[in-house]
């Protein structure tokens, strides 16, 4: 059903509720995630100008470069003098580093559609892949399947907000924190580059950028609404007044959900300042903070996702319609001596309480107009409390990052240089419990399974030079080095007989463990319209300390002898702009693992093992295409190629005696081989319909293998999307613009899957390896996608 609410009946009330902290139980929930466009633009060539070389170091602030908001280069602008000061440049390092393969994703993409989860502003990306997570806005994010074999939330790549990271030291991300409404642009950085952004970054990085204060110059209040109860109010407020910037951005998020037991309150605020205290010195604060509380649906089978996609009809385990997930849980909250009892997500009251606050500072100092010295601290708080399953999450984790570096413009034998080194240390230090689950609704706790005390550390340096050869030749190399420290100690607990009578078991993990990753980068600027693009650099990402202390049975155990995964990769790639109206970007890759992490879900609810294929390769090509093909109709497109392999791994499969079976040759689960999204769309800019467009818009995604062996398949799916959208700018002294759109969301109303976690291989007890009819009975791995949903939304911009 659509709901559109307008800002005099609703839109005050709420308001005025969403600065005051937000706490109602109103419901919502958003629909299947449509996809923005993305832009991917080949610098133009200018004629070369000669090296002017100043005679004596003069203020940064005499020729300070403005920053866009957002850029659509897929790498640094070769084949002309760049004349941006260090400052600039240092902040270009996380949004398009030279010789990296790298898209931005610019607001004007998905301003005008509805913009509820990352989901829905990254797809257009090439190379890029969501599924749904353990949440509303919680997604799994692969870069060339970076994050396809993890079980839940984002490995395998950096993330950075500003420039801040808000990757804990752990390497876990979270995107419940992401309400895209708040940034101006997003930049996705593809391939190994742990030797500018350190450990996890096997798959790249992404780069959320929020509005500057200057550029919102006001105050914008919009309301999204649609289907299933989804309510998103949000605010944004900035200005630039002397030498302070900043933005304010705050949103208020609710819904019902389309699968049982997945209703959604959660809220969020997002601040950046900058001021500038002296010519020379910026001084910027960052502050997020998201509260999220949710409930959870239990993940499904193969088998019961086509008995019951939506998990209708699911309010206790004995009434339960055929296909509802469930759990077993000990009626005494220790073991099964006092009787189970089998409940629904809905009657054991499954969900997630969660609450993540960062809080970060940089101070930037410019000794010249070429040198500039960045020092940033973060503080990132993520405190949870997960009843996922028969067991439930309870912890808070701390951690600090500090970075340092220098950035310098200058010259190397004549020949125009960027030089960057930098320093850092971080690390996150917690104790998490896991406690059963037991009968009583609401997530009633029961004693404790499991104690983990953790530290993780990371701390290195790293270095990188840029250096143009020639007119239209620039090289690239860098390198980082790194030690992380892994300690933990997991005390697991076992009851016995009626009365529990308690048994501890202690593992320890005491590792330390050194990486280096160099890179190097070709660019040629063949002329105005062709770019081309070479480039070899590896990636590494250590374990968990949580990961060494699970078992393929989802029970504490030890895992410690898991290894830090590494991967050499080469990408070749060009970008075409043979005119205004045409850009087109391929790029193709090749990438050597060893011993990569891979996660597969276990028969406990919402845990998952973790183990190291000791050799893998991925393969794969990226396209994209905008072509403005006529005054006002736009087509646009992102595809990607994927076949990623194992090329030596044995895996061992325990039932009574030990089976071993080859997987060499086999496909890595959980990889789509296939993924495009198509739009193609008309916008009136003149005459009486100005500022009306709409779309219409295709995502295809390949099925692909849910397990080792190659005997199930998760279904592949296209959803089609279509969109009508207004802008007008308004006469008035207090009203600058009005937005309106209207989207349907899966408008064939197909039924698909979302997520589908890799489920473990089983053997009978003459060890022949089960068939995928067997398989499809595996639960914990399946989240259906949205059936058809309506969203529309209104903006308005006040002076």
């Amino acid at each position: 059903m659509l709901r559109i609410r307008a800002i005099g009946s609703a839109g005050l009330p709420v308001l005025f509720g969403l600065l005051s902290s937000m706490g109602s139980d109103a419901l919502a929930q958003v629909a299947s995630e449509a996809l923005p466009a993305v832009t991917v633009e080949a610098p133009k060539t200018s004629r070369p100008k000669p090296i002017t070389r100043p005679s004596r170091p003069r203020s940064a602030s005499a020729a300070r470069a403005t920053r866009p908001v957002a850029g659509n280069a897929p790498d640094g602008v070769q084949g002309q003098k760049n004349t941006n000061d260090a400052g600039t440049v240092r902040a270009g390092l996380n949004q398009s580093p030279a010789g990296q393969t790298a898209t931005t994703i610019d607001r004007s993409q998905f301003d005008n559609r509805p913009s509820f989860s990352v989901g829905d502003v990254l797809r257009d990306s090439p190379g890029i892949s969501v599924k749904q997570g353990n949440g509303p806005r919680d997604f799994g994010i692969s870069i060339r399947g970076s994050n396809a074999r993890n079980g839940f939330a984002i490995r395998n790549l950096v993330i950075f907000e500003d420039g801040f990271p808000v990757t804990q030291p752990d390497g876990l991300s979270r995107s419940d924190l992401i309400d895209p409404h708040a940034y101006g642009a997003i930049d996705v950085i593809r391939g190994p580059s742990s030797a500018l952004y350190g450990n996890y970054a096997t798959g790249g990085a992404l780069n959320f950028r929020t509005r500057p204060g200057g550029t919102i110059d006001g105050v914008e209040y919009g309301v999204d609404g649609g289907s299933y109860g989804y309510l998103n109010n949000y605010l944004a407020a900035g200005k630039k007044v002397g030498n302070f910037e900043g933005s304010l951005f705050a949103s208020d998020t609710r819904g019902n959900g389309y699968i049982g037991n997945s209703w959604f309150n959660t809220q969020t605020v997002n601040f950046l300042g900058t001021l500038k205290a002296t010519p020379d010195d910026r001084f910027t604060v960052k502050i997020i903070n998201n509260d999220l509380s949710a409930r959870l649906p239990i993940r499904s089978s193969l088998h019961q996702y086509y008995q019951n996609p939506f998990q209708q009809g699911c309010a206790t385990g004995a009434t339960a319609a055929p296909g509802c997930g469930t759990v077993r849980l000990f009626n005494n909250g220790f073991n099964a001596t006092g009787g189970t009892d089998i409940e629904t997500a809905v009657q054991a009251g499954l969900g997630r309480n969660d609450r993540r606050t960062i809080v970060g500072g940089r101070w930037e100092h410019d000794f010249d107009n070429a040198t500039t010295w960045r020092n940033q601290f973060v503080f990132d708080d993520r405190n949870i409390s997960q009843p996922t399953g028969t067991t439930s999450a309870i912890g808070d984790f701390p951690s600090y990052n500090f970075m340092s570096d220098v950035t310098r413009r200058g010259e190397i034998l004549g020949l125009e240089s960027t030089t960057f080194f930098g320093a850092f240390y971080n690390t996150l230090a917690a104790s998490s419990d896991t406690r059963n689950v037991m009968p009583g609704g609401n997530a009633t706790l029961g004693r404790l399974s499991s104690n983990l005390q953790s530290e993780t550390t990371n701390y290195g340096v790293r270095a990188r030079e840029e250096l143009k050869l020639a007119y239209a030749l620039t090289a690239v190399a860098g390198i980082g080095w790194e030690t992380t420290l892994l300690k933990g100690v997991n005390t697991a607990y076992a009851y016995a007989g009626p009365t529990g009578i308690t048994t501890a078991t202690l593992t320890t993990a005491d590792r330390q463990i050194q990486n280096a990753a160099p890179e190097l980068a070709l660019l040629y600027n063949l002329n105005n319209e062709w770019l081309f693009r070479g480039r070899v650099a590896t990636g590494y990402g250590t374990p968990q300390v949580s990961n060494l202390f699970v078992l393929p049975t989802g029970l504490s155990g030890n895992n410690t002898q898991l290894q830090a995964q590494k991967n050499l990769g080469y990408d070749l790639g060009f970008d075409w702009t043979p005119n205004k109206t045409l850009k087109l970007s391929a790029t193709g890759f090749y990438e050597f693992f060893r011993n990569e992490i891979v996660s597969q879900a276990t028969p406990v609810s919402g845990i998952s093992y973790t183990f190291n294929a000791p050799r893998s390769e991925h393969r794969g090509i990226e396209l994209a295409a905008d072509w403005t093909f006529y005054p006002g109709w736009r087509f646009m497109a992102a595809y990607t190629y994927l076949d990623e392999v194992y090329t030596e791994y044995v895996e061992n499969i325990t039932n009574g005696a030990v089976f071993s079976f080859n997987r060499a040759g086999n496909k890595i689960p959980g990889i789509s081989p296939n993924e495009l999204t198509a739009r193609i769309g008309y916008d009136a800019f003149v005459g009486p319909l100005a500022g009306l467009g709409g779309f219409v818009e295709v995502q295809w995604k390949d099925s692909f293998y849910m397990d080792n062996a190659n005997l199930l398949k998760a279904p592949g799916y296209e959803l089609v999307n279509v969109n009508v959208h207004y802008k007008t700018d308004l006469v008035s002294d207090t009203v600058r613009s009005l937005n309106l759109f209207l989207e349907v969301r899966n408008v064939l109303d197909r039924t698909y899957v979302a997520s589908a976690n890799n489920i473990a291989n089983t053997v009978t007890g003459a060890g022949l390896q089960n068939p995928a009819s067997v398989l499809a009975n595996t639960t914990g791995s399946i989240y259906a996608g949205s059936p058809r949903t309506f969203v529309a939304g209104m903006k308005v911009a006040f002076k």
